[in-house]
């Protein structure tokens, strides 16, 4: 594969959160390291006593479909995936840059984990603004009227602008199955 650098925002783009973790698709790691998805498979199953469950896991079939609709992968038959992707967290990412022991691996896998931890400050911030947004609810409630209508309707907006989006398990886009 040629030798080329992705950056971390190009990294964060192919992120996913399932099971409540932030995960990276084998095919895109193994891109993003410069090996041959089979290849980079290969060498995993080779040494998966190193990568347990929270490192590395496989998708069910319900969470391939889902993703699979998100992303815009080909069926089956089509030239897409034949059996169901394997994913990394940010620690099975690591681990297997060093496994591979290749250059690109070792100077990808800092980019890896830069997109991993800029998405863990993204959702901290989140919770932080979340919590100073539940503590000024808390002073107008005992400031005004807990009945206020007008208040009610203000306060909802902003809920429904401040909510964290849809979960993992949304679908967008179309999906012809």
């Amino acid at each position: 594969m040629s030798e080329f650098m992705v950056p971390a925002e190009r990294i964060e783009s192919i992120i996913y959160v399932i099971r409540g973790q932030r995960v990276i698709l084998d095919a895109d790691l193994a891109l993003i390291y410069g090996v041959e998805t089979k290849a980079f498979n290969r060498a995993i199953d080779r040494n998966v006593d190193r990568f347990p469950e929270d490192f590395a896991f496989y998708l069910t079939n319900e969470e391939w479909k889902v993703l699979k609709c998100q992303i815009g992968t080909s069926n089956k038959g089509r030239g897409g995936k034949h059996k169901l992707p394997r994913v990394f967290t940010e620690h099975g990412a690591y681990a297997a840059a060093f496994m591979l022991r290749s250059d690109r691996a070792k100077k990808m896998s800092v980019e890896v984990v830069r997109a991993f931890v800029h998405m863990r400050k993204i959702l901290a911030s989140n919770e932080q603004f979340a919590s100073a947004l539940h503590e000024l609810r808390s002073f107008v409630l005992k400031k005004f009227n807990k009945t206020d209508q007008e208040f009610q309707r203000v306060w909802k907006a902003i809920e429904k602008l401040s909510a964290p989006p849809a979960s993992s398990q949304a679908r967008i886009g179309f999906c012809l199955d």
